[in-house]
This record gives C-alpha cells, structure tokens and sequence, in this order.
C-alpha cells in the first residue's frame, strides 16, 4: 500500500503571484520583519493544549471528518529537506486504513502568521462566508482543517474569520482582470468566485474548507493564500465588507510528489504554463528556514490522488497584530470592480519591476 507525503505549508508576506515576479523586495521585508519578531512556533503550547483537551478534540475532530471523506491513508512529519531530497514512498510505517487516529492526529505540526506587508495583486474583498469554494471548477478535491491558536497564550482563537483565495487547475485567479491572468480579453472574470472563501473558526480555533487543488502558472510554486481578520464584523450579505484589516498572512505550498502526481491529471495537464518547482521558489525556502515547523500533514481521501486529498495543520498568530489591507478588487451586489487606488505595478505586477506589461484595456477601464 503507498503512502504519500505531506503537504508543504511555509509562511510567506506576499507581494505578487503574476509571470517572471521579482522576489528580492518580499524576501527583504520578510527577513526584516524575522530580525525584529520573536522566533515563534506552539512548540511550548503543547502541554497545555492537551491538558486543555483541545489535543483530543483534534484528534476526534480530523478522525470524523476523515471517515466523513473515506479517508485511507497516513502520513508523518515532515521538514522542507526531508520533502525536497526524501523518497516520499514510506510503505516500510506500516499505515494502514486502520491506523488509530490517535497515531495519525496526535502532532502538532505548526507555523506562524507574519504579519501582511504587501497583499499581493489577487486579494478580493468582499467574499462571501462558505466552506465550499469549488463551484463548477474540475480539479483534484483538497479538503483542508486550519487551527488558529494564541502564541502568547497558547489558547485557540474563536470567532476569528480566515480568508484564502487560490487560482483554479489551469492557473487563473476568480475575481481580478489583469495581465498574465488567465485570458485577458474575458473581461467577466471580475464576476468570478471560485476558489475564493472565508470560515469562521469555532472553539477550538477551528476552520475547514472544500475547495480543490490549485494548478500552477508562471512564476511561483503552486500555493494558496490565506489571510486572517480578528475583531472583524460579520454584515448581514454574509461578507466582512470593503474596508478590511488584517492580523496576519500567509501561504500555503504544497509537497512537490504530490504536485507532480496531480500534474497528471485533466485538467491541470492542459497547462502550459511553465511550473516552478519548490526548490526553485525563493519565498518557499526562505520561510522553512526559520525556527517553526512549516509542515501541514496531508492523507489521501482514497486510493489515489485523482479521490482527493485531506490537509491539516495549525496557525500560530499574534492577534494583537492589525493592518489595513488595500485589495485589488472590491466585491459588491452587483459584482467586481477593480480598485482605483490599488496599485498593480508593484513588484511582479503588471508594468512594475519583474512583472508583465501593463494591459491597455486594464488601464483604461478598470471595472470593464
């Protein structure tokens, strides 16, 4: 029986995710923000989220849900040189379907949110609350359990609202018209939701998400991003509005075996996109270099990727931490308009420094 490896979650501020990005500015700020913060990591939660119960809560939590999805499969621990030189086929553990889940859970495998410096050209405020971010989009399933948790009181975070956004298997981010996003005459993409969503975590610091492996294109390795709002307000349209702030940022990435094996697969194989690997992708390395365990632990939800897969790892966040954030869209009733005062020519962005041409049409009418 083969046994896959983990899913690769390593903290990273972002600036940009468009063709030929230049990383310097980003890993600059982030090494800067590194020198100043404290190492931080739930390395010394750990006695006190099991003496609180919250570690068996885990356990009972990711095993239900596990069952929920026909899950069949285990995985251990991993660093960033283990998942970039290791042979990932470990048959020799012994995993099997009926592995306790105590056996499987029980880690506390963990990083950390660093504070947001620059939110990228893809944010869309303005996304509707739901745990389901397929839509009509094929792809790979990716089932995902976050766990938010207090590094300075070792405490789950409740009520606290995470945001991710993804782009689909072929490489196109939902919800922003620019340059090297997917086909730039199709101006209704601005209308686009999926791969877009938001949770609320419950009282273990709990949120999950339905949504579906993301594909790759130029530029970067495959990731998602994630965003999180504390003391945020919940509006009656079920959004946290346009004006936001946020605690902290990151993404996630993604084992390289398990990349290539979706890779496979239509539709992601219809790419043509060039596909950086994670050894190639500077932000990746520089955040599994820091002092936190940067490994989300993964299991199949059959007997191949193709069934899909299920995910899971814990934040450690300083919710102390607030920053206003700038999107590059805003969402409203009547859909997505682009935001006059959000700058695309940033790093990466298009007519900035690493970054694609500017699109004429983009510039002359960003609502179109």
């Amino acid at each position: 029986m083969r046994l896959h490896s983990s899913v690769l979650l390593a903290l990273a501020t972002l600036a940009v995710a468009h063709p030929g990005e230049d990383h310097h500015d980003e890993l600059h700020q982030r090494r800067a923000f590194e020198a100043s913060a404290e190492r931080l990591s739930l390395r010394h939660c750990a006695e006190k989220l099991k003496a609180r119960g919250v570690t068996d809560r885990n356990i009972k939590r990711r095993s239900t849900l596990i069952q929920e999805h026909r899950q069949k499969r285990g995985i251990k621990k991993r660093d960033l040189e283990d998942v970039l030189n290791t042979d990932h086929n470990k048959t020799d553990l012994g995993y099997t379907p009926n592995t306790p889940p105590e056996t499987l859970f029980a880690g506390q495998n963990s990083c950390v949110l660093t504070p947001e410096v620059t939110i990228g050209p893809y944010y869309v405020s303005g996304e509707t609350i739901r745990r389901n971010l397929k839509e009509d989009q094929e792809g790979v399933d990716l089932i995902l359990d976050y766990q938010i948790i207090n590094v300075e009181t070792c405490e789950p975070v409740p009520e606290l609202y995470l945001d991710i956004w993804h782009c689909n298997a072929t490489g196109v981010y939902a919800g922003v018209n620019n340059a090297g996003n997917g086909n730039t005459d199709d101006k209704t993409n601005i209308n686009s939701t999926f791969g877009r969503g938001i949770q609320q975590t419950d009282e273990d610091g709990v949120a999950q998400f339905e949504t579906l492996f993301p594909g790759h294109y130029t530029g970067r390795t495959i990731h998602i991003h994630l965003l999180a709002h504390a003391n945020a307000t919940l509006f009656e349209n079920k959004t946290l509005g346009n004006d936001i702030y946020s605690s902290h940022i990151g993404q996630t990435y993604f084992d390289q075996d398990l990349i290539h094996e979706v890779e496979k697969l239509a539709p992601y194989n219809t790419n043509t996109q060039e596909l950086m690997t994670n050894a190639n992708d500077g932000i990746l390395a520089d955040a599994a270099n820091q002092d936190y365990d940067p490994v989300v632990e993964w299991t199949l939800l059959g007997d191949t990727v193709a069934e899909g897969v299920f995910g899971w790892l814990a934040y450690g966040v300083n919710i102390t931490v607030t920053n206003k954030v700038t999107p590059a869209v805003f969402r409203y009733e009547d859909g997505g308009h682009t935001n006059p005062d959000f700058s695309m020519g940033g790093p990466g962005g298009p007519g900035g420094p690493g970054g694609p041409p500017r699109d004429a049409d983009d510039a002359a009418d960003d609502d179109a």
